[in-house]
């Protein structure tokens, strides 16, 4: 497509046109390596892509800067983050000498304590609306066995929430994988997770999984809550 084509959608639909190239970009990556789907967004979308990261999923970001370097990368402080995550935070941008941009919660947060109504909306949500503004596709980590909402993920589709293309080129992925890429291109680990909290939000609402225990049975535990609304379609 012309780089004078502008199809930056504002409305939580894609254009007809858009619908069939995501379409047809999901059957043809559907299998593809995890570095192919990102050089595809990567050459279709160029600085109009961002790679929102929690920074466990420090494997896409090894992938992502591999293919480009200057990746702009969003992380969203939500105040209530795991000192262990900020200093994780701080050490991968220096590894890999991120252009990071780092959020903060909307107006009107504080009224929200981690793990009530709306806090996830307020410092998680609403700030990457955000940074998403004027972008027009983000790459995440998210993948299908991760949880039952995920299990139909496509490796690229239509984001309705935020208005833009999602990627998501750890669609395929086990934790086996994730552990296996660590482990062979010997990156960085969160240091919670030796400690049992195998997916890691903010500190208040996260606990560590006992074994035998699902991937993310320390998210929100006893709340019924799965999702805190990135990744909610």
């Amino acid at each position: 497509m012309s780089e004078d084509t502008d199809d930056r959608v504002v409305a939580t639909m894609p254009t007809q046109d858009l619908a069939a190239e995501l379409a047809q970009a999901d059957v043809r990556l559907a299998h593809a390596p995890a570095a192919k789907v990102i050089e595809w967004a990567v050459e279709r979308f160029g600085r109009d892509l961002v790679l929102a990261a929690s920074f466990q999923d420090v494997v896409l970001i090894d992938l992502a800067t591999k293919v480009d370097p200057g990746v702009e990368v969003v992380f969203c402080d939500t105040d209530a983050h795991f000192p262990e995550t900020i200093a994780f935070v701080d050490d991968v941008r220096a590894r890999y000498g991120l252009r990071l941009t780092v959020t903060k919660p909307a107006a009107g947060a504080g009224e929200w304590p981690c793990g009530t109504a709306r806090c996830c909306e307020l410092r998680k949500v609403e700030p990457l609306k955000r940074a998403l503004g004027g972008k027009r596709a983000w790459l995440t980590s998210l993948k299908r066995v991760d949880a039952p909402t995920r299990a139909d993920a496509p490796v690229v589709g239509w984001d309705p929430v935020f208005g833009v293309v999602k990627v998501n080129p750890l669609a395929t992925w086990t934790e086996e994988d994730v552990d296996g890429y660590l482990r062979d291109h010997d990156l960085p680990v969160h240091p919670l997770v030796p400690k049992g909290y195998l997916s890691i939000g903010c500190a208040p609402t996260t606990r560590p999984v006992a074994p035998g225990e699902d991937h993310r049975a320390g998210r929100w535990a006893g709340t019924g809550k799965t999702e805190c609304g990135l990744h909610a379609s």
